[in-house]
């Protein structure tokens, strides 16, 4: 693992009722080159299509596609992933939205902040997720 990551959980243990599966931790301790990445929704990064109207899950599968890619595109891996932030404009998006996010990010263990907001930039954005990353020192 590229860090170091405090008080591993997975969401299963914490939230049962939710049948969610993501491994998140308490604290990451990183030292490395920095990449932030700016929020990103179900749009696709070459074409500015949005993609999955409607369909929360599958804008978190667009969203987490691209920072997959701009992470790699700066050098990095999503293992280097130290936080990411989740906003949803509808609670009930929850559990669909961060299976999605749990399946890319499954043995990462990053710090994870959910937020639930009025709105984002376009109406027909559901979700946008942001990141942040480390390439450690060493690699």
């Amino acid at each position: 693992m590229a860090h170091t990551r405090i008080r591993k959980f997975n969401t299963k243990d914490t939230y049962p009722e939710q049948k969610l599966d993501n491994d998140l931790c308490q604290v990451v301790v990183a030292r490395g080159s920095m990449i932030f990445v700016r929020g990103q929704i179900g749009q696709n990064l070459d074409t500015a299509e949005n993609v999955a109207i409607g369909d929360a899950s599958g804008q978190a599968e667009q969203a987490m596609a691209n920072i997959k890619m701009l992470v790699e595109e700066a050098g990095g891996q999503l293992d280097h992933i130290t936080k990411i932030t989740i906003y949803l404009v509808d609670p009930r998006y929850r559990e669909d939205v961060y299976r999605v996010v749990g399946k890319w990010l499954k043995g990462v263990f990053p710090v994870s902040t959910g937020i639930v907001v009025s709105a984002l930039a376009r109406p027909e954005w559901l979700v946008e997720i942001d990141a942040i990353a480390v390439i450690p020192d060493e690699a």
